[in-house]
């Protein structure tokens, strides 16, 4: 059994990874910790780190043209590149992995400064995504080799997010077994949870792969046959191939959470006041003030073991692709399928403005 622990950190490849640093800590009051430029040796590309709680996102861009992140950015726009895993051994789960069936991106290499041990390889994902497994001795998760802490940190506004919560992905049609597949077998992740929604309009299949403690959780989503083209396939047009559609991040008070996103010029999908109507006859009783839900356009689903708030941004880096979900979790585990098909009539709605339905 693979020991993959959970997401060590999210990296995208963007146009400016300076303003892209810049807009996550003004926005969502991530904190730069680090950076890598021609000013630490870096030649081929640039780089932030910041974090917020147990957060921590990357952002890079190329130093030249023909930079193979420059060519990511111009392909995908800016989008997901690395989804890393905190695993125990990065040797043997490299090697694990690939004997079952991963394509190899990068041999496990050891780096040792002064601020400890790292160590780090990577194999492809979908598309262009690929994961990178990450261990460190005698440091903290705020070390990068060749990055630099900022001396004078700026003063950041958080905005209560915690933790990752999930990562969703669009993959093409037909593909979703043969990925569900690729993370049970590869990865040894289970299978925990299956989705498919079907509109007046637009349809897709999706289901949920997660490790083995459940700090990893993928769902995974095909657009389905349907009168038009859902948001799984604006996604695919606009990327161009599969890769991370949205970032769930988790908040112990999501009403505070949204207010400050909101209140920092994070725009969020709009919910009709029609959905408010009978929602304690849907979900049972909550503890959350009612009005604020409805004034912020927060979604609540229920299960078995509890509730869940949730709200989705509209999309963050110019093409129609990725999003942030905020989600608050009081005890349930599911991923709001109750809500599946309330927010896919509202990005419905949303790609009829783009001309996109």
């Amino acid at each position: 059994m693979l020991q993959i622990r959970h997401i060590d950190y999210v990296e995208f490849y963007v146009g400016n990874a300076s303003q892209a640093a810049h807009f996550y800590r003004m926005a969502f009051g991530f904190t730069p910790i680090a950076f890598s430029s021609l000013e630490t040796g870096k030649r081929d590309c640039s780089s932030f780190v910041l974090q917020q709680n147990n957060i921590t996102l990357i952002f890079t861009s190329a130093l030249s043209p023909d930079s193979p992140v420059a060519e990511h950015v111009r392909v995908h726009g800016d989008s997901v590149k690395d989804i890393a895993f905190n695993v125990d051994d990065v040797p043997y789960t490299f090697a694990e992995t690939v004997r079952r069936g991963a394509r190899p991106v990068m041999e496990p290499a050891v780096f040792d400064q002064e601020e400890g041990r790292f160590e780090k390889a990577t194999v492809a994902a979908y598309g262009d995504t690929v994961h990178s497994f990450v261990h460190r001795e005698g440091t903290d998760k705020r070390f990068f080799p060749g990055y630099q802490p900022f001396k004078n940190p700026v003063q950041v506004m958080p905005t209560g997010l915690t933790a990752f919560d999930h990562i969703a992905s669009c993959v093409e049609p037909n593909s979703l077994r043969n990925w569900f597949d690729f993370y049970i077998d590869v990865f040894d992740f289970h299978h925990s949870h299956q989705e498919d929604i079907v509109t007046e309009n637009t349809a897709m299949n999706s289901g949920v792969v997660e490790n083995s403690n459940g700090h990893v959780k993928f769902p995974l989503m095909e657009p389905a046959p349907s009168k038009h083209s859902s948001q799984i396939e604006e996604y695919l047009e606009f990327h161009h191939g599969p890769g991370a559609q949205h970032i769930a991040l988790q908040c112990d008070d999501i009403v505070q959470t949204i207010s400050a996103l909101r209140n920092n010029g994070i725009d969020f999908l709009y919910t009709p006041d029609t959905y408010y109507e009978s929602l304690e006859q849907r979900v049972g009783p909550i503890d959350v003030d009612h009005q604020s839900l409805r004034d912020l356009g927060i979604l609540v689903d229920q299960d078995k073991w509890g509730t869940m708030f949730q709200v989705f941004s509209k999309p963050l880096h110019g093409r129609p692709t990725a999003f942030m979900e905020i989600i608050q979790r009081k005890g349930a585990r599911g991923f709001g399928g109750g809500n599946i098909k309330a927010l896919f009539e509202a990005i419905e709605r949303e790609q009829v403005l783009r001309g996109n339905l």
